[in-house]
């Protein structure tokens, strides 16, 4: 299972670390002891709550947009199938869906509460792990 440290899923959350120890206290995150004694953030815990509080934005400017776009965010569903699946990633405020082959989610070990990067080229959707 994924896991983050405070600082860390407050940077991809967009809060401060006060705000993901909050969370922590009220139980709307969850969060355990790393083999160093530090709290880290259970990332599937951190999905959920990402899409709760998620709020699409409006785009204020209708105009053209650059062919590559980079979004980081959590991996918040992966509907598996035979050849193809599903995944969901909540970036930001923003979802994006992208149909992978299974075999590249397997090699990235997509699941939900994973932290990965969504390329968007025209009509196509990438998405990458960052490096450990």
């Amino acid at each position: 299972m994924p896991q983050f440290r405070i600082v860390e899923i407050a940077d991809v959350l967009g809060v401060s670390d006060d705000t993901v120890r909050r969370w922590i206290d009220t139980g709307d995150l969850t969060a355990v002891s790393d083999a160093r004694g530090r709290r880290v953030v259970d990332g599937v815990s951190a999905a959920r709550l990402a899409q709760e509080r998620a709020r699409p934005l409006p785009d204020p400017v209708a105009v053209g947009r650059a062919t590559r776009n980079r979004f980081v965010g959590l991996v918040t569903r992966v509907d598996h199938g035979a050849v193809v699946c599903r995944v969901e990633m909540l970036c930001g405020n923003s979802p994006i869906e992208a149909v992978v082959s299974t075999e590249a989610v397997t090699e990235l070990g997509l699941e939900p509460g994973t932290l990965a990067v969504a390329t968007v080229k025209d009509t196509q959707v990438i998405i990458e792990r960052p490096p450990a």
